[in-house]
């Protein structure tokens, strides 16, 4: 398996994730910030964020205040 990468360019606000090596085939818009890049095979090779920095920060918040949440209600706080 190849090793990922991730490319993030500031002034675009867009990362870049490369799951995978090999020319893409097509990509499918899962978004309109969203899209994933498959080789001929149909296997996704990568996948592009726009507006990056505010997909990251609203998926981090939300996984942080759904976990923390758990622990509250284990604890019985």
């Amino acid at each position: 398996m190849n090793k990922t990468t991730i490319r993030y360019f500031e002034d675009e606000d867009v990362l870049h994730i490369v799951i995978a090596g090999g020319p893409e085939s097509r990509s499918i818009e899962l978004s309109p910030t969203i899209t994933v890049e498959l080789n001929a095979n149909n296997e996704m090779i990568g996948v592009e964020i726009l507006d990056a920095s505010s997909f990251l920060r609203d998926s981090v918040l939300e996984s942080i205040q759904a976990r923390t949440l758990q622990i509250l209600e284990a604890a019985g706080d």
